[in-house]
């Protein structure tokens, strides 16, 4: 059987397909042939014999195969088919092999009618009345090369400035600008999601932008991160004549004040934006780090460890980011995916008030 080896580095993932292969259709692999070349980028040509009859095979072989990826293995396969046109009685199935390929890739391959295997024994092979299925997860090492610190520091910013974009096409230069980070953190946020597969791209070098995809899927993953988090909050208890109008009277104060970056968040920021609660008896505000004595003293507040009507929470960063202007208290509002964050506290109805923040405001 003629044969030349591919590369050392491949090999043992091709012949852990070959022998997937043979081990599940019983077909056995009458020629292998290196095919690699700078002009073709086929890696491999196998010539099978089946109950079916014989096909002959083109090999992409990859390291990691993600949905970004797959329109340049479909180009490789497209190219070598235009240039083995004069060959009228021949026909290839165009196959990748990767030591992983992705749940998304996955799919997008099969839509295009291209096989694959990896190494966690995932095989997807379809030709006239074949069809070979075996789907099975990631391997182990893969899914925990995902999980990276993406919510803190600066890079949280950039988490923010994501949702913020709404599913806006975007440059990393204009990600940094937003979100008051660097081109390099921006890209190393960007990476990991790309592995996540929850943002898509297009076009290359300078003119490669970006969009999220899976927004959903982010701020549920902040949620998670957000609800042990362990912040400098404090309580006290401000004299309000009239509680339903607790927002109004706060804001008056600060703006008299004339305090540095704070705004409401929670709760009372979140109804006042989607209507829900009658009205909200405790106002959460989010302040600079160290900054809690001196805005307290400011608006007046005194320590109440019962009975408390104000939550003073210090942080900076993401917390601080996209705030607003209150229109007609003169305040200022959290953004609103940190009023959605913050609402996730197990408080009386505050579960509802954020379902409900999520469907009108976030739309994510």
């Amino acid at each position: 059987m003629p044969s030349e080896s591919p590369e050392h580095t491949q090999q043992p993932l091709i012949d852990a397909f070959i022998e997937s292969f043979q081990s599940a259709t019983g077909a056995k692999i009458l020629n292998k042939k290196n095919a690699r070349s700078p002009a073709n980028g086929i890696d491999l040509l196998l010539t099978i014999k089946s109950p079916g009859g014989t096909w002959n095979v083109a090999v992409a072989v990859k390291r990691v195969v993600y949905p970004r990826d797959i329109r340049d293995a479909l180009w490789v396969f497209e190219r070598y088919r235009i240039e083995n046109e004069h060959k009228r009685n021949e026909t290839f199935i165009p196959l990748v092999i990767a030591e992983k390929i992705s749940q998304g890739a996955r799919e997008e391959l099969k839509d295009q009618g291209a096989g694959y295997y990896d190494t966690s024994g995932s095989l997807y092979f379809r030709h006239d009345q074949w069809l070979i299925n075996i789907d099975r997860p990631a391997t182990a090492s893969a899914q925990k090369k995902q999980r990276a610190p993406l919510f803190a520091g600066a890079k949280e910013m950039v988490v923010h400035a994501l949702l913020h974009k709404r599913g806006e096409w975007f440059t990393g230069l204009e990600l940094a600008k937003i979100s008051e980070t660097s081109v390099f953190t921006v890209s190393s946020v960007l990476r990991e999601l790309e592995l996540r597969e929850w943002v898509e791209s297009e076009g290359k070098g300078r003119l490669l932008r970006r969009r999220l995809s899976r927004p959903g899927d982010l701020l549920d993953a902040w949620v998670e991160v957000w609800q042990k988090r362990k912040e400098n909050k404090s309580s006290w208890y401000f004299f309000s004549s009239d509680p339903k109008k607790l927002l109004d009277s706060l804001a008056l104060k600060t703006e008299r004040a004339r305090i540095g970056d704070w705004a409401f968040t929670g709760a009372i920021a979140a109804n006042y934006m989607s209507p829900l609660l009658t009205h909200v008896d405790v106002a959460e505000l989010e302040t600079l780090p160290g900054t809690h004595v001196q805005f307290a003293e400011a608006l007046g507040l005194k320590p109440a460890e019962k009975g408390s009507n104000v939550v003073l929470i210090e942080r900076s960063g993401a917390g601080m980011l996209f705030r607003r202007p209150h229109p007609e208290s003169g305040g200022w509002l959290a953004s609103e995916f940190i009023q959605y964050l913050d609402l996730h506290d197990g408080r009386g109805r505050n579960e509802e008030l954020a379902t409900q923040l999520r469907q009108d405001i976030l739309k994510v």
